[in-house]
């Protein structure tokens, strides 16, 4: 007698969350590896528009706390679909080479703050908390 197989059935993918469009903080990494001064954290920006976008004037701010702040001095053209990195007290270039220049950590790890993304004109146009964080 035939023994019958079961048909394998697929087994559903989760549909990820789209990002939305424009520009966006796309994770904070929250609790470094740098003991003491957590300096290796960073708030990781998306350039999620279809086009180059001049950072110039942009600001990124820990606004639960008010600073830190860095505001993009000079022109830094993030192509589409990159990202960049703004660091508590490293420099990275492969990730644009920014820094807040913090001595202490940034990012609460016992009280999530809140990163915000603000445009050459001031307007909050991207914010974002933890957990979870970067991957």
């Amino acid at each position: 007698m035939p023994t019958l197989m079961p048909t394998p059935t697929a087994t559903p993918r989760p549909t990820p969350t789209p990002l939305p469009k424009g520009m966006i903080i796309e994770c904070l990494f929250f609790d470094g590896a740098v003991v003491g001064a957590e300096s290796d954290e960073f708030v990781q920006l998306l350039n999620n528009t279809g086009a180059a976008v001049d950072l110039q004037g942009w600001r990124v701010q820990d606004i639960s706390e008010g600073k830190p702040e860095l505001t993009f001095a000079a022109s830094f053209i993030l192509k589409p679909g990159r990202r960049v990195r703004v660091y508590t007290n490293q420099r990275h270039p492969e990730w644009g080479g920014f820094s807040f220049a913090e001595d202490s950590p940034v990012w609460n790890n016992q009280r999530p703050d809140v990163a915000g993304l603000f445009n050459p004109a001031g307007h909050l146009i991207s914010a974002r908390t933890y957990p979870p964080g970067c991957e």
